[in-house]
């Protein structure tokens, strides 16, 4: 067992050190020295049983991952993870974060748990995110929320019934109200698009894990062998054909203009050197 994952522990030693070198690099270029709130804590689930924490980042299977979670926390209480319903998954009060306990505790957790998150090619993980929460008909809290916003601040003459519904936001809409400085200073992004470093903040909490989703059932294996749990429960394998791929995501991309693809990028350029994505090939950098 031991020899059969030996190369997985270098990949995870030399995706540890792209994080440890980019954020020097990034403390060396920033003045702004951070010290994290519990706010941003509430993305870190705690397994008690299992000594570990998991920082869900949305549109990288976590949705699997808190079934997983779920399973391991439960006490019995669930076996399959395929077993909890999709949206149980996404119910906060099933799982218990780390903003939830005291200074000292979180602390001491963070010092002796075994931490993992999960990344994706970030332009990959975005247009996931527009797909599922822009053009699925059922998806009518964030058209409320976001697409009217969207519509009203991007769309000249926008008809009525888009300004009330905003169910109809375009790409390039979506990627001009990313991009509207006045956005971000107006309120957070929304966890679906915020940047893995802001949800995660791998410079401040050394996680020994990064897993990534184009790996993900092999990096999904090795943790749960480390947790001891390998044995008893399995990652659920990844059979949907509707996921958003690398092709997917150059087609989406088509339309946008240089100007803005530059400005996109440069928002989710620390994602793609963190974790060692590379400049796509479809991307037009003015």
């Amino acid at each position: 067992m031991r020899y059969q994952f030996s190369n997985t522990e270098l990949t995870h030693q030399i995706r540890r050190n792209q994080i440890a070198q980019t954020c020097q690099a990034n403390r060396a270029r920033s003045r702004k020295r951070r010290v994290l709130t519990s706010d941003d804590l509430k993305h870190l689930v705690v397994d008690e049983d299992h000594e570990m924490i998991y920082c869900y980042v949305p549109k990288v299977a976590c949705t699997n991952w808190k079934r997983v979670m779920m399973v391991l926390t439960g006490r019995g209480k669930y076996t399959d993870p395929m077993e909890i319903p999709a949206n149980e998954a996404h119910v906060s009060s099933n799982l218990k974060t780390l903003n939830q306990y005291s200074i000292p505790e979180i602390n001491h957790r963070l010092k002796n748990y075994l931490k993992f998150m999960f990344v994706r090619e970030p332009f990959e993980r975005l247009v996931s995110a527009y797909r599922n929460k822009f053009t699925r008909r059922y998806n009518t809290s964030f058209h409320k929320r976001y697409g009217t916003k969207i519509v009203r601040r991007q769309r000249k003459n926008a008809t009525q019934e888009a300004l009330v519904k905003g169910d109809d936001v375009k790409f390039e809409e979506f990627v001009g109200y990313l991009i509207d400085p006045y956005t971000q200073k107006e309120e957070p992004f929304n966890e679906h698009w915020e940047t893995v470093s802001s949800l995660c903040h791998p410079c401040h909490i050394h996680y020994n894990l990064i897993g990534k989703y184009e790996t993900l059932q092999e990096d999904a294996s090795y943790i749960l062998h480390l947790a001891g749990v390998g044995d008893y429960i399995t990652f659920p394998t990844y059979a949907k054909s509707t996921r958003t791929t690398d092709e997917m995501t150059a087609q989406f991309f088509q339309n946008i203009s240089a100007a803005f693809q530059t400005k996109l990028f440069n928002l989710y350029k620390l994602d793609f050197v963190m974790f060692n994505y590379s400049v796509p090939s479809y991307l037009k950098l003015a």
